[in-house]
């Protein structure tokens, strides 16, 4: 499998050679719902009726719409979610999305990329 990319301008996501997702949020970026929607799309579109593991990396996001925090409610073409961040707004934000709503599939944020990677696979 050949990586493949699709760009905005707040998010970026890339289907890895290994089949992992990596979805990347622009650092200080506020995500509205139209940014959530658009980002949705590409993962959709990359995976293309199959599901892979997907890691996101939300570190240094500004802030996330209640109703961008909706969209992550509507399954789409992850497996399972990794959320990655750094900083404790990061985790504030991810709990608070992880509190209030149902994720379509297994989700869980860390501040480690390694053990984000290794709950990924440990999926697989």
């Amino acid at each position: 499998m050949v990586p493949e990319t699709a760009d905005g301008e707040k998010s970026s996501v890339v289907l890895r050679a290994d089949g992992l997702l990596h979805l990347r949020w622009a650092p200080g970026v506020a995500i509205q719902v139209d940014d959530a929607r658009e980002a949705m799309a590409k993962v959709n579109e990359l995976c293309q009726q199959e599901q892979h593991p997907m890691l996101v990396d939300m570190a240094a996001v500004a802030s996330v719409s209640r109703e961008a925090r909706g969209v992550w409610s509507i399954p789409c073409g992850a497996s399972r979610i990794a959320l990655l961040g750094t900083s404790p707004v990061d985790r504030v934000l991810a709990n608070f999305f992880l509190g209030v709503h149902v994720p379509p599939c297994p989700t869980r944020f860390f501040t480690s990329r390694s053990e984000a990677m290794d709950w990924l696979d440990a999926g697989a």
